[in-house]
């Protein structure tokens, strides 16, 4: 009898390496000092997410059981994650008894490959899009263009991104870092046909964005859009945005091809109740969205006659695997912890290197693509945070940002293994352990006054401690401690004044 090896359990995959745009070129605290030298994003990025919030902080008040919906959100959302495979299969079973086709993709190179195959099969080469973060999380368009196929993105803000040959910033508001000047002349030098008299007005920079898509929505036969809700129990995928031209991409042509992160399944139709009441609030500061689309299928005689679904992971499941970061998935794309957050609004989305910047994308996209070594950009992003909590207090399903960069941070120093940030650490137990070692160890601080100099600060410490002083400054140390005081006359003094005061 041969024997059988089981082997041992393995971590799902993460997402491949230089495929997609979930890792950046440079470490967070390299790409924001860039980034903070650029004022005119940090004026636009200040003045955007000021104006949201105070759009959001209205809106919610109307709400007498605001909470309650963050408590239900979670919980859904929750249960979803808990009861994840069930409800895809659930999904994909809907989703072809309605005539509509479902394609599991495992990462982004499976992904791109089936979408380019789908649409080569329609012999176009050209397709227009509703927004979608999936896609460009796995780069879709830059893999379609290397295929002969232009994709036309047709939200005004990724348009934007678009002819700027730039990357999006923000979730939400992709083109957040440009003002409408900077938008004017992208329009000039990219745009066929514009009027060379076109001014910076948002109205006639608007009406020309829908001039050049106009021709797109009526002759494009091929459509590729995100979902923001996948419905287990019907098989329909919903999309909210507020321009219409969703409605046009998820109408007009004769296919369509939806890219749909495995975590936006949701189990019943009646949750859209919550959801949609939580979204445009946290996103937008709006009551509703103005266009909720939602297909079933497919319709004969009405819209898309080839639908397909395409499922992808792409890390998510390697997410799931993790009992913390789990509840990361959970979220819903609102935006809502960038615009509260100090270190967004300083140094922009650019700053993070993924299509998820940000509170969330500091935890999402680790857990995504992994954190590959110290020389990794992901491994700096958890620690992109000032740990204030805004976040949590924003996010509408209550996932605890603050606690996942904590455990993130946890997991990078365990794989880093004994650094110089470990050795530092003994060493203060090692002093802090003996009173004597303490009292040493705070006279030798004093010494500290030589690198302060006149200007009562130090800002650049010897290597390897120039980390600290690389984005701050230390005061200089007292002239006495504590003890030294204590045993002063001042001191003396001081404390024989304050024992007399209290015996009065």
């Amino acid at each position: 009898m041969s024997g059988v090896t089981l082997g041992l359990p393995s971590f799902p995959p993460r997402a491949p390496k230089g495929v997609g745009f979930l890792r950046g070129t440079e470490k967070f605290p390299a790409a924001a000092h860039h980034e903070l030298a650029n004022t005119q994003l940090r004026s636009n990025i200040g003045k955007a997410t000021r104006t949201i919030r105070a759009k959001r902080r209205n809106v919610i008040g109307e709400l007498p059981d605001w909470q309650d919906l963050r408590d239900t959100g979670a919980a859904i959302k929750t249960d979803a994650m808990n009861r994840l495979p069930q409800l895809l299969e659930q999904l994909e079973a809907a989703v072809t008894a309605r005539g509509g086709i479902v394609h599991w993709a495992a990462d982004a190179n499976d992904a791109n490959a089936i979408v380019t195959r789908l649409v080569r099969a329609t012999r176009s080469d050209e397709v227009i899009k509703v927004k979608s973060m999936a896609t460009q999380e796995i780069e879709l368009n830059e893999h379609l263009a290397a295929n002969g196929i232009h994709a036309y993105e047709t939200d005004l803000a990724e348009l934007i991104v678009q002819l700027g040959h730039d990357k999006p910033s923000h979730i939400l508001v992709p083109a957040i870092h440009r003002n409408r000047s900077e938008i004017r002349e992208i329009f000039l030098r990219e745009m066929a046909d514009v009027d060379p008299g076109l001014d910076d007005d948002p109205q006639h920079l608007a009406a020309a964005a829908r001039k050049f898509l106009r021709h797109k929505f009526m002759t494009v036969p091929v459509a590729i859009s995100g979902a923001n809700f996948g419905i287990a129990e019907t098989g329909t995928l919903g999309v909210v945005e507020s321009e219409g031209n969703g409605r046009m991409c998820l109408t007009m042509p004769q296919t369509l091809i939806t890219v749909m992160g495995i975590e936006k399944v949701i189990p019943r139709y009646t949750d859209l109740e919550v959801f949609l009441q939580l979204l445009p609030r946290s996103s937008t500061g709006e009551r509703m969205n103005p266009y909720t689309s939602m297909w079933t299928g497919v319709t004969p005689g009405d819209g898309p006659q080839n639908f397909h679904l395409v499922l992808l992971d792409n890390g998510r499941t390697a997410a799931l695997a993790d009992a913390v970061g789990r509840q990361a998935l959970n979220c819903i794309r609102c935006s809502a912890c960038l615009n509260v957050c100090p270190v967004y609004e300083r140094t922009g989305g650019h700053a993070y290197g993924s299509t998820y910047p940000g509170p969330i994308g500091a935890v999402l996209t680790p857990q995504l693509a992994g954190m590959d070594g110290k020389s990794d950009p992901n491994s700096t992003l958890p620690f992109a945070s000032s740990l204030c909590g805004a976040c949590y207090d924003a996010c509408p399903v209550k996932i605890d940002i603050p606690s996942l960069l904590v455990e993130l941070r946890h997991q990078k120093v365990e794989k880093s293994g004994f650094g110089i940030e470990a050795a530092a650490m003994k060493a203060a137990s090692v002093v802090m352990s003996s009173a004597g070692r303490f009292a040493v160890a705070q006279k030798a601080a004093g010494l500290g006054r030589v690198l302060a100099g006149k200007k009562g600060k130090i800002s650049t410490l010897p290597p390897p401690l120039n980390g600290w002083t690389a984005t701050r400054d230390i005061p200089t140390p007292p002239k006495q401690t504590f003890r030294q005081w204590w045993d002063s006359t001042q001191g003396r003094a001081v404390i024989a004044a304050a024992r007399k005061d209290a015996q009065q």
